[in-house]
């Protein structure tokens, strides 16, 4: 299949970590922000077709390599044949399921390859795990998880994933950052928390200081502005939200 090797082969732990991550953000973009293309490719009238994540962050569906056995571990195979039997959001979120399964095997088959020890597979599990999941970031479960615990131990702003949308003149739906630990009333520990527990619905990237973010008025994920080419200034004149993911399904209905 086209776009697999020619991508260097990695040989270290770092390697490794940045290949998964490459091909994890490629897989992300299809199932989120790029999600009406991938839908329109998966034809279940075409043959048994995959999802392949890149090292270049992007992504493609197409057949599966002939070589047997092939270079790298394959991912799930005739995901179009699932699309139209299952709403779609249950397709999406097997079809993630599955391609962090294949992005561990892939990993770890480089691991093997090149005689990974103990403490080197520890380190690069270690490494895979700081990142939510794929699956995580489709469904924002891990995400849900986190602000209903918080809103258990707190009466802060935060909630049903909303971390500060405050009534003053400020556009709807926008966020710049999460509180800061000198305005969190509830303490440090809980601000903590809050910080960890926000990630990108695009990228997947968890939140990081000074970094302009927006939140989605239907679904209610959190976007780096950059992510969905959103500025500060533009947002400012948007009265109501709507992610990349959520215009397409209202074009689609």
């Amino acid at each position: 299949m086209e776009g697999l090797p020619p991508h260097p082969v990695p040989r270290t732990v770092e390697e490794v970590f940045s290949d998964y991550r490459g091909r994890r953000v490629g897989l992300i973009k299809a199932l989120t922000t790029e999600v009406e293309k991938f839908y329109q490719q998966c034809d279940p009238e075409k043959e048994n077709l995959c999802l392949y994540g890149l090292p270049n962050e992007t992504w493609e569906v197409n057949l599966p390599v002939e070589e047997v056995p092939p270079e790298l571990p394959e991912p799930a195979l005739g995901i179009n044949f699932a699309r139209d039997g299952m709403q779609e959001k249950d397709w999406l979120s097997l079809v993630a399921v599955h391609s962090d399964s294949w992005l561990l095997a892939v990993a770890f088959y480089f691991g093997a390859r090149f005689g990974f020890g103990k403490s080197e597979r520890k380190r690069l599990f270690q490494m895979i795990n700081e990142l939510p999941t794929i699956f995580e970031v489709v469904t924002g479960v891990k995400q849900q998880r986190e602000m209903s615990g918080n809103h258990n131990n707190s009466n802060k702003s935060k909630s049903s994933g909303k971390m500060s949308r405050q009534p003053e003149p400020q556009t709807k739906g926008v966020k710049v950052s999460p509180p800061s630990k000198e305005e969190d009333e509830s303490g440090d520990e809980d601000a903590e928390d809050d910080e960890q527990g926000a990630i990108c619905g695009a990228c997947g990237d968890n939140y990081a200081h000074d970094e302009f973010w927006i939140c989605c008025d239907v679904c209610e994920k959190w976007f780096h502005g950059k992510c969905v080419k959103i500025t500060p200034a533009k947002a400012e004149h948007i009265k109501q939200y709507k992610c990349p993911g959520c215009s397409n399904k209202r074009a689609r209905v």
